[in-house]
């Protein structure tokens, strides 16, 4: 019988993304007695493991890769997103099977949902009145998450478990995608929250012409990918109050960490900010969960 060699090569800014020795022993104890966990921390390192490896748990694989592991099942990404793990040549003779995560979805519902309560009760409003007790104006302005209406465009594991989330809240749903495109017309909602992926021909698909079709009430939430938003309709919108604000995990292009570094940068980034947009450093499934979901997922 062939021995099990888990390669895991998980290194990442983020430390909840790096897999640190308690995520290890974790992974260890779903396994088999007898199969192999190997742990790797740089590029090097993981190719000199590679050929021996049956699985690999990873966040970036190339296409050629494939080539240098005869023996290889499964790699595996925890990201949901496509853009960093290739798939197989189409004409190799042995094509190992590709798995991305799909565990994402309870840990970006609660980010919706902790955005949707708080721009509710007026958080995000406190710091906008310009007083130290703003009372009156606050109460102008707080409403009930309870009858809210939401739209979740992009209804795969991460919107279903988004529309689970808030409908627990009492917040109604309704879930659209590809399968099911959205309505012709006005869209009646309170919150449009995309969880949309970068492919699929999702690039601008949310327009000015879209934006329009949206009630002055809504508010904007995408959790997907930042290539879905046209930023600069966006940012019309929501400086003419065509739209009452927007929350923005995610952006067409993010600032790397080397160039948070370099002065000036931090400001800038955050200087493209608009009236009523809250935007977050992708973070959305930020989680000391995140890798063992991972793992018991796998």
């Amino acid at each position: 019988m062939k021995r099990l060699k888990y390669l895991v090569f998980l290194n990442w800014p983020e430390p909840c993304f790096r897999a640190s020795k308690a995520d290890i022993a974790y992974l260890k104890s779903l396994l088999p007695r007898t199969a192999q966990v190997v742990p790797v921390k740089t590029e090097r390192a993981f190719l000199k493991e590679l050929p021996s490896a049956t699985h690999v748990i990873t966040w970036h694989f190339r296409r050629e890769w494939y080539a240098l592991a005869p023996s290889l099942e499964l790699v595996a990404t925890p990201a949901a997103g496509r853009e960093l793990v290739a798939l197989p040549p189409e004409d190799a003779k042995r094509r190992p099977k590709v798995h991305f995560g799909e565990f994402h979805g309870e840990i970006m519902a609660e980010s919706v949902a902790a955005f949707v309560l708080a721009w509710s009760r007026g958080f995000f409003a406190r710091g906008t009145f310009g007083k130290d007790w703003p009372r009156s104006e606050l109460a102008g302005v707080c409403r009930e998450v309870s009858g809210s209406k939401a739209i979740v465009f992009g209804y795969g594991h991460v919107g279903r478990a988004i529309g689970r989330k808030l409908a627990a809240l009492g917040v109604e749903v309704e879930g659209y995608s590809r399968h099911r495109p959205l309505p012709a017309g006005k869209l009646d909602c309170d919150w449009f929250v995309l969880a949309l992926p970068s492919t699929t021909g999702t690039d601008n698909l949310i327009d000015a012409a879209l934006l329009r079709r949206l009630p002055r009430r809504a508010v904007l939430v995408n959790v997907g990918r930042g290539n879905a938003v046209d930023e600069q309709a966006l940012e019309r919108a929501l400086r003419t109050g065509r739209l009452a604000g927007a929350y923005l995990d995610v952006l067409k292009v993010e600032p790397t960490a080397a160039e948070l570094t370099r002065p000036g940068a931090v400001k800038a980034f955050l200087e493209n900010k608009v009236p009523n947009a809250v935007v977050m450093p992708h973070a959305s499934a930020f989680s000391p969960s995140y890798l063992r979901r991972c793992f018991a997922e796998l």
